[in-house]
C-alpha cells in the first residue's frame, strides 16, 4: 500500500467520524468540531487529488492545491464566526444544547 492509498484512506476515515460526530451530538462545540474535522479529511483528499492528478507536464496539478488552500482559509474564517455564534448562545441560554428534547420547558403543574 503506498502512501497516496493511505493518506486516501485516513481522509475518507476523517470524513466518516466528522459526520458521525455531527450528527450524533447535540453540543454545538462538537458539532463545529466534527464540522472542522469533515473539512480536514477532503482537504487530505484533495490534496491527494492533486498529487495524483498530474496535469499538462506539471508534477502536482495546481487547481486542487488552490481550492485546499482557498478552503483552509474560508473554514477557518467559518470557525470564527461559529465560535462567536457559539458563545452569544451561552451568553443568552444557560443551556448550550441545540437538542430540543433536553430545552423542553418544565412544567409549572398548571394545566391548559
Amino acid at each position: 500500500m503506498n502512501p497516496s492509498v493511505i493518506a486516501g484512506l485516513t481522509g475518507a476515515t476523517l470524513v466518516g467520524l466528522g459526520l458521525y460526530g455531527f450528527i450524533l451530538h447535540p453540543h454545538p462545540l462538537r458539532k463545529l468540531l466534527a464540522f472542522n474535522l469533515i473539512g480536514s479529511g477532503v482537504f487530505l483528499v484533495f490534496g491527494i487529488v492533486a498529487r495524483r492528478g498530474a496535469a499538462a507536464g506539471f508534477r502536482f496539478d495546481p487547481v486542487p492545491q488552490a481550492m485546499v488552500i482557498t478552503g483552509i482559509v474560508v473554514a477557518f474564517a467559518a470557525s470564527a464566526v461559529a465560535v462567536a455564534l457559539i458563545l452569544r448562545l451561552s451568553a443568552a441560554n444557560s443551556d448550550l444544547s441545540l437538542d430540543p428534547d433536553a430545552r423542553a420547558e418544565p412544567s409549572d403543574g398548571e394545566g391548559p
